[in-house]
């Protein structure tokens, strides 16, 4: 592991190690789904319950980089929050917060968006994505430079672990690229090279409709997903009507290779269970999907409902999630302000101010 530099660290002094921390965060663009349930939620509250220190944000300032409804916003952020706090998270035990409430990540985001590259930036994935078939031209600077303040949003906390998904990996090694190019630039040992947490059976859940698309919010069709808002009778009438195939469960998870859909229900439904893919197949070996899908459904229902009536709970105060927010953030940024007045002081920023 490498160590962190002291505030005089420029100036030879001994670095101590980094504290291990977990830092993730959600977009707050619309309403969660079962995929950031398994893919995240359920993740974060494992690590929570393992002693590490875990900062957990709505990033409403990614959400920007394309234009949002105010109103909205604001209310898929207490939204987002509120689900975080449903699924489990504890916000005495962790740090729950929106970004836009602690000023130091646009800070060092500016500071990274001088240490990145133009053509770091223009080869991200998700770049491409968005603007494939579109006038690239037209879109926002801050989308373009989206991976850069998700560096910050990681490194502003010292972070040593990142949970993401595959499709957010090649952020993760962007943030990893620009704590090296500091590093480097300014000789010092000061950020973390962070690590990826891709872990579980379903952290990538795919579409109920299409088992070779991810999950998403963003998908025209409302039967493709399960929201974390549907009650309990809306969650089985989708999990009976999602796409399979006419072939009874295999003997191996092997079998499942070329059946996506099919893949798809017995990786929700391992995950949903704290069950091994292996495992479950053993225990539905040569079932057809008549008898899988109330299952699946009957465990769904188990298992999100109470998210959904906790979530129903929350939403109804929203100034009690404006307060959680308010002090996630004020702790939040008792970490995050100290890390930023070394990066100045790195840097040869003039902070001193009179009186």
């Amino acid at each position: 592991m490498s160590s962190a530099a002291s505030p005089d660290q420029v100036g030879g002094q001994t670095p101590t190690p980094f504290k291990p921390r977990i830092f993730s965060g959600i977009q707050p663009s619309g309403g969660l789904t079962l995929g950031n349930y398994l893919g995240a939620l359920k993740r974060f509250v494992e690590k929570q319950d393992e002693g590490i220190e875990t900062i957990y944000c709505m990033v409403d300032m990614h959400a920007i980089t394309t234009w949002q409804d105010p109103v909205k916003l604001r209310q898929q952020t207490r939204e987002g929050a509120a689900a975080f706090i449903a699924a489990g998270i504890d916000p005495k035990r962790s740090i729950l917060f929106n970004q836009s409430q602690v000023g130091a990540h646009a800070e060092l985001g500016w500071i990274f968006n001088c240490v990145a590259r133009m053509g770091w930036m223009s080869r991200m994935t998700q770049w491409k994505d968005k603007t494939a078939g579109k006038n690239a031209e037209a879109e926002s600077l801050g989308l373009f430079a989206y991976p850069s303040l998700m560096a910050a949003d990681i490194l502003l906390y010292h972070a040593t672990m990142v949970p993401v998904g595959e499709d957010q990996k090649q952020h993760l090694e962007l943030c990893r690229d620009i704590a090296i190019k500091f590093n480097h630039d300014y000789k010092v040992d000061f950020f973390p090279v962070v690590e990826p947490l891709i872990e579980g059976v379903a952290t990538r859940v795919m579409s109920l409709r299409d088992g070779t698309k991810k999950m998403s919010k963003s998908d025209p069709s409302d039967q493709s997903r399960i929201n974390l808002t549907d009650d309990a009778d809306t969650i089985a009438a989708k999990i009976r009507k999602a796409k399979t195939d006419s072939l009874p469960l295999p003997e191996t998870a092997a079998e499942l290779k070329d059946r996506p859909e099919a893949r798809n229900l017995v990786n929700i439904y391992a995950a949903l269970a704290g069950h091994s893919l292996d495992q479950v197949i053993r225990d539905f070996a040569g079932a057809q999907f008549g008898t899988f899908k109330p299952a699946l459904a009957d465990l769904a229902v188990a298992k999100l409902s109470p998210i959904t009536h906790e979530m129903n709970r929350l939403m109804a105060d929203p100034g009690e999630i404006d307060r959680i927010l308010g002090d996630g953030a004020d702790r939040a940024d008792a970490i995050a302000r100290p890390i930023l007045d070394q990066v100045y002081d790195i840097t040869g920023m003039i902070r001193s101010r009179p009186g």
